[in-house]
């Protein structure tokens, strides 16, 4: 457990993609914790909830202020609204927070940006033409330890992470060093620096070379670089524990049992280890937009470094850690992620004016919540940061 993880879990008192409304619950939007009424905001998280998921809590701050709502239930089977505060497991966005300490390491000098991987982390026998760089930008080519489609369409399965399989497992723990050798034991995808794909397996080797540089776990250099000089203090990097602290909604995981036999399962609950350092934070909207906002403010890079951050790879249009988008109103930037029961987004324009962080909850909803997902992302990208 980390040092935050435990510091979250004395304050709160603890000790030890998809679906949505449970049917016949009426959506619902929670009072925004602000005092301000905004019916426009209400009515897009009205209509996210409603497209599948089974609650939602937005926040938004453009030039008319700071707002936060929610929609939906908490849990199923309960009238209760999602907490506006309430916190959530993060997914992918996670990889933005890596991403952030891995380029304040190059401009102190202690990494190279374009140094080969291998040098940090020699245990692994990595190809010496994968660097830095491209891990953070996901064109190493390595095989992903979460199974991965391979050029000709052959779907190769990695480890379990659907179906009763992932149910009966997901107290599992694992090891970073673990996932890292599962993909190495299988043939790369294309060789370095020639194509992009997505995997996580590029930001489990950032994690551990940050541990090998800073001599301690990722998640305490993380929290002493970026979560306690922010006062992040709800943001957990929870490691094994399969808890999440403090006031939340419930997250769901629906899956086909037997042929036609559909079952939902409250997934809040589960080991994020599989996850490690490319998807496994808890935080929440608030902590996000404090995070993003000092990051695109300049507050935990130095202008070249986050320029660097900010060049799209042309096929995937990823930086290195962040999404760079072109929309109507021109360039946006978001992080986003997914994690078994929970989806989230932050977002904001380049100059931090628009800004928007969401957290959605699946239920037990047959909606294809991919698309709601990308539907949620698109109305916010043109009614919030675009002002349509």
């Amino acid at each position: 457990m980390t040092t935050s993880a435990k510091r979250i879990f004395r304050r709160a008192g603890i000790t030890a993609v998809v679906a949505a409304l449970l049917a016949g619950v009426a959506p619902g939007v929670a009072a925004a914790d602000n005092g301000r009424d905004r019916p426009d905001l209400r009515a897009m998280v009205d209509e996210i909830a409603a497209s599948g998921f089974a609650g939602a809590q937005l926040r938004v701050h453009d030039a008319r202020g700071d707002w936060t709502g929610s929609a939906g239930v908490r849990e199923l089977g309960s009238a209760a609204k999602p907490p506006t505060n309430g916190r959530f497991r993060i997914g992918s966005n996670t990889k933005t927070f890596v991403s952030t300490v891995v380029l304040q390491m190059v401009g102190e000098g202690k990494v190279g940006l374009d140094s080969p991987v291998a040098g940090y982390l020699p245990e692994f026998g990595l190809d010496r033409r994968i660097t830095v760089r491209m891990l953070l930008q996901h064109t190493s080519g390595l095989f992903d330890y979460t199974g991965a489609m391979l050029p000709d369409g052959t779907i190769v399965p990695g480890i379990p992470l659907t179906g009763k399989e992932f149910l009966d497992n997901r107290y599992h723990s694992y090891q970073p060093e673990e996932l890292v050798r599962f993909g190495l034991s299988k043939p790369p995808l294309f060789a370095p620096g020639t194509d992009w794909t997505y995997t996580n397996i590029n930001y489990v080797l950032a994690g551990l070379v940050i541990e090998k540089v800073a001599g301690r776990p990722y998640g305490d250099e993380l929290e002493r670089r970026i979560l306690r000089p922010l006062g992040l203090r709800d943001t957990v990097v929870p490691g094994t524990w399969p808890g999440i602290p403090g006031p939340h909604a419930h997250g769901y995981y629906r899956y086909e049992e037997k042929p036609g036999q559909w079952r939902t399962v409250d997934i809040t609950n589960q080991n994020p280890s599989w996850a490690s350092s490319a998807g496994e934070l808890i935080s929440t909207t608030k902590d996000l937009h404090t995070f993003f906002s000092a990051l695109l403010g300049g507050k935990l890079l130095p202008a070249p470094l986050l320029a660097e951050m900010r060049k799209p790879h042309p096929k995937g249009g990823y930086g290195l850690g962040l999404y760079v988008q072109e929309a109507s109103c021109g360039t946006v930037l978001k992080g986003m992620g997914g994690f078994h029961g929970y989806g989230t987004l932050m977002a904001s324009t380049p100059d931090g004016s628009r800004t928007y962080e969401l957290s959605m909850t699946y239920g037990d909803s047959d909606a294809d919540l991919g698309q709601a997902y990308n539907k949620a992302d698109q109305l916010l990208t043109d009614k919030v940061l675009c002002g349509k």
